[in-house]
């Protein structure tokens, strides 16, 4: 519990880049006001006090580091992200991918936070800002007073997209019958050690349900034909292209969704030995295995029309729907306009922007420029040269995304890590060798954000969290 009176830093918003912040600046030895308006406020999208509140997806996407989302987390836990560690410690099986046990994770956050002496959890909405250094994460919903400063001065209502969650079954409501449980592509031995099907799903982490073709073709035209909910008249619909609502997807073709989140390749149905011709993936909820959500199926579908449809489904013929899917509004900032590099307002410097109010997608990200930016206000603070992360690495391709000069006529919109963020490939190498390159850029990006982590007060968490509130080192 903390005992001291004024804070040296504000951080309001307690989602997955403010909770990032805050902790790296407590264990820097910097005194935190943690703001975070639930309970007394809710979004529409939220329905619990904890905090880093999982909304959309459970998933933090893969952890294999060869791709961009496993690189990106590998360079996290490097630099001793909270988030991060926690996740690893209340992950539920979803083959490479690294999903967590929402109320679990989120408990934990909120304790270790709580009991860290240099955190103070403030539960009040912010009608105006606090004086000195002022980290705002409030994240893709920001509305009130600190909306409209946003919109005053950062380009207004232009800077928005639409962003969509996915319905989440019963387990105990899905007809198994119809379903089978299978990784894409799984192989024996995933783990190290054989693997076989069985009821505890050792051979694959995702429950799969089938479609035929005259199923999927009725699925489409339900789909296309069912009532959806619709922006305000004023506002033009603008959605991030990796997480479309399956309407959307429909909207471009009829076999869009079979090449999307319907996508049978690599997922061999036990009873016919071949692909099905279509299939609608689910994905563990919690470690029990009591709920699982619609992989991909993120919607503006009408909630009775989500019951209708998704029962054309076999094995979702009689579910139990615990959340429907829905729609709600981002909001992000113009950041390389308004931002200067050390993630400040340029029209106010003690303000600090993280998350994806920076325009950045994804859980990951957001709490990897939630880092970021508590860093380099530590250096700050402490009288240190900042030090932000080196362009090689997946964090530093992020930072550079948000914060690098655009010239010209551009349009910044909000983006996941990615390979092509990275810069190219410094040694000679043959033009048609990807795999050379990429392993290349793989090395030197763990290299380099090793080196990063090292630098400027490095710190290790107790057991990788485990509800500690308070380092086991600092450098």
């Amino acid at each position: 519990m903390a005992t001291w009176r004024d804070p040296d830093v504000t951080v309001v918003g307690g989602g997955m880049a403010g909770c990032e912040a805050a902790w790296q600046l407590a264990v820097r030895g910097l005194r935190v006001a943690l703001v975070e308006q639930k309970p007394a406020a809710m979004s529409p999208a939220h329905q619990t006090p904890l905090l880093g509140e999982l909304v959309c997806s459970n998933s933090l996407r893969s952890n294999d580091r060869d791709t961009p989302a496993g690189l990106l987390k590998h360079e996290l836990r490097l630099a001793g992200s909270l988030v991060i560690g926690l996740a690893d410690r209340h992950r539920v099986p979803a083959g490479q991918a690294l999903a967590v046990e929402r109320f679990g994770f989120g408990r934990a956050l909120t304790v270790a936070l709580a009991l860290h002496p240099n955190v103070r959890i403030e539960r009040r909405p912010l009608d105006e800002l606090p004086a000195g250094p002022v980290i705002v994460a409030t994240g893709p919903l920001t509305g009130g007073p600190l909306g409209a400063l946003i919109r005053r001065q950062l380009g207004g209502d232009r800077m928005y997209f639409y962003d969509a969650i996915a319905p989440i079954v019963s387990a105990d409501s899905i007809e198994l019958e119809h379903a089978f449980r299978s990784s894409r592509w799984q192989r024996e031995g995933e783990d190290g050690s054989a693997a076989a099907a069985g009821e505890d799903g050792a051979a694959g982490d995702y429950l799969n349900c089938p479609l035929d073709r005259p199923t999927y073709e009725a699925f489409v035209d339900a789909v296309l034909a069912g009532r959806k909910v619709t922006p305000h008249e004023f506002e033009e619909p603008r959605y991030f292209e990796s997480c479309l609502p399956i309407e959307v997807m429909a909207e471009r073709g009829r076999e869009t969704l079979r090449y999307g989140p319907m996508r049978p390749v690599g997922l061999t149905d036990p009873r016919t030995g071949r692909w099905p011709y279509a299939v609608v993936q689910l994905r563990p909820e919690n470690r029990y295995l009591t709920a699982y959500n619609l992989v991909g199926f993120q919607t503006r579908l009408a909630y009775p029309e989500q019951s209708r449809i998704f029962a054309m489904v076999p094995a979702l013929a009689r579910a139990e729907w615990l959340r429907f899917g829905s729609i709600h509004r981002n909001t992000y900032v113009d950041a390389p306009r308004v931002l200067g590099p050390a993630l400040e307002l340029r029209r106010e410097p003690r303000l600090r922007l993280a998350g994806l109010l920076t325009g950045v997608e994804g859980y990951i990200e957001s709490c990897a420029m939630g880092l970021v930016c508590a860093r380099l206000l530590a250096d700050e603070l402490a009288g240190r040269p900042p030090a932000p992360p080196p362009p090689t690495t997946m964090i530093g391709a992020l930072y550079h995304h948000v914060t690098a000069p655009r010239e010209g006529d551009y349009r910044y919109a909000p983006t996941n890590g990615n390979f092509g963020l990275l810069p190219p490939a410094t040694i000679a190498l043959h033009p048609k060798d990807k795999q050379g390159r990429r392993r290349f850029q793989l090395e030197r990006a763990a290299r380099d954000a090793a080196a990063w982590a090292d630098g400027g007060a490095a710190v290790v968490v107790a057991g990788a969290g485990a509800g500690a509130g308070r380092p086991e080192s600092a450098a």
